[in-house]
């Protein structure tokens, strides 16, 4: 689950660092605490050494903010080839990609869907589904990530 106020905790020093935060998920495993993973990118790239300053820095915000009560385990890494979308202005990014995606609720008996971005317009993702143009409300989407190409 995007968890936006880690984002917004987090984003400062990243970026101060010299990378894009791409986004934060939290997911929740019970008693067994969570895993908080933040996706960070560059324009040349993100390699291991990367990732460790980074994780560095989020585990000190952590350390001093406490915004996780539970335990949990941090990981840091590049948003991959399957990159996540996060925002709004990351599907305008990726205009002319194949992305799928997952809805918060079923659009007849479907939450799944893949198809091309076309545009974004407003607040809605139109995207190119089995040859037709289909929208959705960007608060409609759970979560989205773009197809790799091979």
């Amino acid at each position: 689950m995007l968890d936006t106020a880690l984002q917004q905790l987090f984003e400062p020093a990243v970026t101060a660092l010299g990378y894009e935060l791409v986004g934060v998920e939290r997911l929740s495993f019970g008693r067994r605490g969570a895993l908080l993973r933040v996706y960070i990118d560059s324009p040349t790239g993100i390699t291991v050494d990367d990732c460790g300053r980074v994780s560095h820095q989020i585990s000190g915000i952590l350390d001093v903010e406490e915004p996780i009560k539970s335990d949990y385990t941090l990981e840091v890494s590049s948003p991959g080839l399957d990159r996540p979308l996060f925002a709004l202005e990351h599907y305008v990014r990726f205009v002319g990609k194949e992305v799928s995606l997952r809805l918060h609720r079923p659009i007849g008996a479907r939450r799944g869907f893949t198809g091309v971005i076309a545009r974004v317009e407003g607040e809605n993702v139109i995207l190119i589904v089995d040859g037709n143009e289909q929208t959705f409300p960007y608060d409609s989407i759970e979560k989205a990530r773009i197809v790799p190409e091979f």
